[in-house]
């Protein structure tokens, strides 16, 4: 690794970064990552702290998961790649088909197809809810549904369906027919409701509306996440993704289930459709799935859904969408070997178990400090508190202040992510209970530096 002075030198300076304005990044260079071990990074001048970030939501397992660095260096000392285009396949996607489909069974999902990550996994669900209305012989079926402040990654289609401004309007026009409904979020929604089981209510029936003044025959799928996790961790009432269910079923609207973040334990149960007691027809998957050790997602279909593919006869079932990085081999033995991990260590227990230690100590500083204006979680390891300059208005803190709480936090030993006036927590599912009382102290001492 090159010293410190060398990187602090040219931070920045050579490349772009995702989600970010160039010139802010040059103005105000990133904190530079140098090491990680356990749930705790460290940066370039040696400052360890835990991840509150878990990566991107992905590193589940924590930095020192040696399982699957050990089938990634094997696999690359076996096969390091192959494509698995038609004609050709690899033993270790193969594997990983069967361990897929039974982790995956409880949620009526028989089927995998490999991506190279969550973008992927969606554009390849989207793009499969219109096949298969083709060849049901429903070809006027191509409209999407999804929901306001839902996030879908950063392909067109998923712009297309992404219900953020932010990542939508700089890349206009996007694709037309996509839809968006009120999202169930009690704190800001336009029907001023603050009852999580009416706001449910009321945005469900704004969804039949929209299929109303749409035509169901025109619409192929809905999309959503379980817990809407970059649009500021918000989760829906209980009644919310089963009425969801219910509705898609009666006008045979396919529901594709995002769980980009949510698959793999982080909610406290396997998969965030399992939580609410819901099968998908289709669910993207990727981020955990691998561990974020290797680029990586799989969209995973239901056997309903996969015997209109495999019964045709016309042809219209042809698949013409893939990677090249689809099924790598790599990334497939990683994924073996992570799901092995997950499935040993029950990471979704102690992503309960910690998750509502976290929640409680986040409405503990709500009370404490004006600041907050609202804190969301309750469901496992992902919360957000949403910091407010008066709470009589919610009027959202200024970029500067809510800047300077990040800081303070970092320095005080937990790595914060900010996403606009909203602080998001979604650590490892491996950390400790005294992990979550460092999150919560160094959020504490953040909130606290500016009165």
């Amino acid at each position: 690794m090159k010293d410190s002075n060398f990187l602090t030198e040219n931070n920045a300076r050579h490349l772009w970064h995702p989600m970010a304005h160039p010139a802010d990044s040059l103005a105000n260079p990133p904190d530079i990552i140098t090491g990680g071990d356990g749930v705790e990074i460290t940066d370039v001048d040696g400052h360890r702290m835990v991840d509150a970030v878990g990566g991107l939501w992905n590193v589940n397992l924590g930095y020192s998961c040696e399982p699957v660095k050990k089938a990634i260096s094997e696999q690359l000392d076996r096969l390091p790649y192959y494509s698995i285009f038609r004609g050709t396949t690899n033993d270790a996607v193969i594997e990983l088909s069967l361990m897929l489909r039974d982790f995956f069974e409880p949620d009526g999902l028989t089927r995998a197809f490999f991506t190279s990550g969550g973008s992927d996994s969606v554009e390849i669900a989207l793009r499969l809810a219109r096949q298969y209305h083709k060849v049901r012989g429903e070809g006027g079926r191509v409209k999407y549904l999804s929901l306001k402040k839902g996030y879908h990654g950063t392909h067109t289609l998923g712009a297309s369906v992404n219900g953020n401004a932010n990542f939508r309007t700089q890349y206009e026009p996007l694709m037309p027919g996509c839809y968006h409904i009120p999202a169930p979020y009690p704190y800001r929604n336009p029907f001023g409701e603050t009852d999580p089981e009416k706001l449910a209510q009321l945005c469900l029936s704004a969804l039949e509306d929209e299929i109303a003044f749409q035509g169901a025959e025109t619409i192929a799928a809905m999309i959503m996440e379980p817990i809407l996790g970059a649009g500021g961790v918000i989760p829906p009432h209980e009644s919310f993704m089963p009425g969801v269910r219910e509705i898609c079923s009666k006008h045979g609207i396919l529901l594709i289930a995002d769980e980009v973040i949510t698959a793999f334990g982080r909610t406290g149960s396997w998969s965030g459709s399992r939580h609410w007691g819901v099968q998908p027809d289709m669910m993207c998957t990727a981020k955990a799935i691998t561990n974020g050790y290797f680029p990586f997602g799989a969209v995973m279909i239901s056997g309903a859904v996969a015997e209109v593919f495999e019964n045709d006869t016309s042809g219209k079932a042809a698949i013409g969408s893939g990677y090249t990085y689809s099924g790598h081999p790599v990334g497939a033995a990683a994924a073996i070997a992570c799901l092995k991990e997950t499935e040993r260590l029950q990471v979704k227990d102690n992503a309960a178990a910690r998750g509502a230690q976290l929640w409680e100590g986040l409405k503990a500083l709500k009370e404490k400090h004006a600041l907050v204006g609202n804190v969301r979680g309750g469901h496992g390891l992902m919360c957000a508190v949403e910091l407010v300059s008066d709470r009589s208005t919610k009027a959202p803190i200024d970029k500067k202040t809510i800047g300077a709480v990040h800081r303070v936090a970092y320095e005080n030993g937990a790595m914060l992510r900010v996403s606009g006036p909203n602080i998001i927590l979604s650590p490892p599912l491996v950390l400790t209970e005294a992990h979550v009382n460092t999150i919560l102290s160094a959020l504490d001492a953040g909130l606290s530096a500016q009165g």
